[in-house]
């Protein structure tokens, strides 16, 4: 029984880790800077978000959550699409906004 409870507390430890820190969308309609700017407006009024990256040429738009805070998919896709835009898929991602920003400079030259 100890260690039944002893798992438990381990596994209820590791949750957090596991909850997603970015979350990654594609998005069609997005055709100027204006539409990225809208669309990170949107999310930036969330209390989870830390950052946000949207890639025109890619459709991708990438959400970073706050330490310690959680990314609501259904929210994040609800600002997009109350902002004027179609989200095709939206999934976790591993990269930071920081990361994305310098793989999109690095295929631009």
């Amino acid at each position: 029984m100890r260690n039944i409870i002893i798992s438990l507390a381990i596994a209820s430890a590791a949750l957090p880790a596991l909850a997603a820190q970015s979350l990654k969308a594609t998005v069609n309609g997005m055709v100027c800077a204006f539409c990225a700017q809208g669309i990170e407006k949107s999310l930036f009024r969330m209390d989870a978000t830390k950052a946000v990256f949207v890639d025109l040429k890619s459709r991708i738009v990438l959400v970073e959550a706050r330490d310690g805070r959680t990314l609501d998919e259904k929210a994040i896709s609800a600002a997009i699409v109350d902002a004027g835009y179609d989200v095709v898929k939206i999934e976790p991602s591993t990269q930071s906004v920081e990361e994305l920003k310098a793989a999109s400079k690095s295929a631009k030259k």
